[in-house]
């Protein structure tokens, strides 16, 4: 038995088999060989189990985001299978007398390259995918397998950290809990644990390579402790409050249907934070008035080459006709600092978290920023749509998005594609954005308060860095006061002013923020029914 701590980012306990994830590096090494016919059987094992977990893949993405986002899944099967493809790795093979993983690699290496010279973008995309395709093959020669999400029984996912692109791919119906080693208590890991309802643990000192899939492990966000191959009275302890814990879960339950109103009858409205169309279920089971925040950038991540515009209609479109006329909030792109895709090409930044990312990636990739907006304007036809812009930090700005909005209005009339433009808010997480508050109030239909990257840049602390999480204070007077300007401002020009930052769903501060005048806190699905539960038992007349 080996007992660890760590630091709890949501509480729970659970009891499940683990799945280590371990990051290897893939060196390929050239060999010689003996047998010819034996290392073209190896291929070929090689590239039908590739082909089987495109499909698999496929048939996921099909299912969670819709056809056309899942149309690269097929793309990959078909370069599996192109013929000059397949013969210059045979060819290799037979020619140099080398094992299939350096055959697969070279040839990957040169079809890339040819790819990446073409002067069509359509072709120079194909050489990300030409990589991931080959990668595929030389991990599945190696023995060294992805974790099928898909197929594996409910597991704690054990890892070194967890970037947005590896767990916006899991199966989060099939995770028990994470354990990490590095993480901040504002990584993505974090935010996704929160959101799904289960227990996380982050800066546990556990060696990797002494952990294996499979055993059995305790996880008490309570006590911030994970257990590996606990004893037989630790196991009947842990199922004993895993018991407790769903029993006070099904009490909250009974909250559904029922109204976000105080004992003296004040009323705030309690939304989701969601992070794809996956995740719209959560919401909907935990009866949210709506989504306050969809993280759009999910359709980026993960994949190698930009959404089209149709891929992202259709998935927002999903999301909104799912919520049935409830109000759905879209944050435009939000990619930078944590959330980094190898095809956007950004570079690396010493400071990355005041860098280029955001609505700055927007006003100047406009051709991106069109695209979005596009696919936005469209989906509005179907249901209860609104649209935030993050990171804003001048009027100046707002009057450029404004401008682009335009020319996609023109665009689209002249393409007579039926559209409209949905009621459209900006992100206050700057102290920037904060101090002009009153003046974006007159352009803008609502604000929305990022209080993650409010605290940090207010605090001047690195959210993502661990070192400092003792340093970030989202309580601090100066963030409170801010949130009190904002609403003031919003109110005064008539607009509504709510919170999408993980600060909403903090029980210490619901009787604060509705004293504060807030319309709308949006939190985690999980979050949704405690905060009523809260507000519910509150009675703001007394002081």
């Amino acid at each position: 038995m080996l007992k660890l701590s760590g630091k709890a980012v949501y509480k729970g306990i659970v009891l499940g088999p683990a799945v280590v994830l371990k990051k290897k590096d893939q060196q390929v090494k050239r060999t010689k060989i003996e047998d010819v016919n034996k290392e073209i059987s190896r291929l070929e094992m090689a590239e039908k189990k590739s082909a089987e977990q495109l499909q698999k893949l496929y048939e996921k993405a099909e299912k969670e985001v819709g056809e056309a986002s899942a149309a690269i899944f097929e793309v990959h099967q078909m370069m599996l299978e192109d013929d000059d493809y397949q013969e210059a790795i045979r060819n290799m093979i037979c020619t140099e007398m080398v094992n299939a993983e350096y055959a697969v690699a070279v040839t990957g290496d040169n079809f890339c390259e040819m790819f990446a010279s073409m002067e069509d973008d359509y072709m120079k995309a194909r050489a990300a995918d030409v990589k991931d395709i080959s990668n595929r093959l030389i991990k599945n020669l190696t023995g060294e397998e992805d974790v099928d999400f898909a197929s594996m029984e409910p597991s704690v996912i054990v890892a070194d950290d967890l970037t947005p692109s590896e767990t916006v791919q899991m199966d989060k119906e099939k995770i028990l809990a994470f354990v990490t080693i590095h993480g901040s208590a504002n990584s993505h890991t974090s935010i996704l644990a929160r959101m799904m309802n289960i227990p996380a643990l982050i800066g546990v000192s556990v060696d990797l390579k002494q952990i294996h899939s499979g055993v059995q492990v305790v996880v008490d966000g309570f006590h911030g402790e994970v257990i590996f191959e606990p004893s037989q009275e630790v196991c009947a302890d842990a199922e004993q409050r895993m018991k407790e814990e769903q029993e006070k879960l099904t009490l909250l339950q009974t909250l559904k249907g029922k109204e976000n109103v105080t004992l003296d009858g004040k009323t705030i409205k309690i939304c989701a934070n969601i992070g794809s169309v996956g995740d719209v279920g959560y919401a909907l089971e935990n009866d949210a008035g709506g989504i306050g925040l969809f993280r759009s950038e999910f359709l980026y991540l993960g994949k190698t080459d930009y959404p089209t515009e149709e891929e992202q209609f259709q998935a927002y479109k999903q999301v909104v006709q799912t919520m049935a006329g409830k109000k759905v909030i879209i944050r435009t792109l939000d990619i930078g600092a944590d959330k980094q895709v190898d095809y956007f090409h950004l570079g690396k930044e010493d400071n990355p978290a005041m860098g280029y990312r955001a609505i700055r990636i927007c006003l100047k990739e406009q051709d991106i920023f069109k695209t979005q907006l596009r696919a936005l304007f469209r989906t509005a036809m179907f249901g209860s749509l609104s649209i935030m812009y993050p990171m804003i930090t001048s009027v100046e700005e707002v009057k450029k998005i404004y401008h682009i909005v335009e020319s996609v209005k023109a665009e689209l009339d002249a393409d007579g594609i039926p559209y409209k433009v949905p009621e459209q808010g900006i992100m206050i997480e700057t102290p920037a954005a904060v101090m002009v508050s009153d003046d974006l109030a007159e352009m803008v239909d609502f604000f929305s308060i990022g209080t993650n990257d409010l605290t940090q840049y207010t605090l001047a602390v690195d959210r993502q860095n661990e070192k400092l999480d003792g340093f970030y204070n989202p309580h601090h007077k100066a963030i409170l006061r801010m949130i009190q300007m904002v609403v003031d401002n919003a109110h005064k020009a008539g607009k509504w002013a709510g919170i999408c930052g993980e600060l909403g769903a903090d029980l210490d501060l619901t009787e604060t923020f509705i004293r504060m005048g807030l319309d709308e806190l949006s939190v985690a699905p999980s979050m949704v029914l405690k905060i009523r539960k809260k507000v519910r038992d509150l009675d703001i007349s007394k002081e």
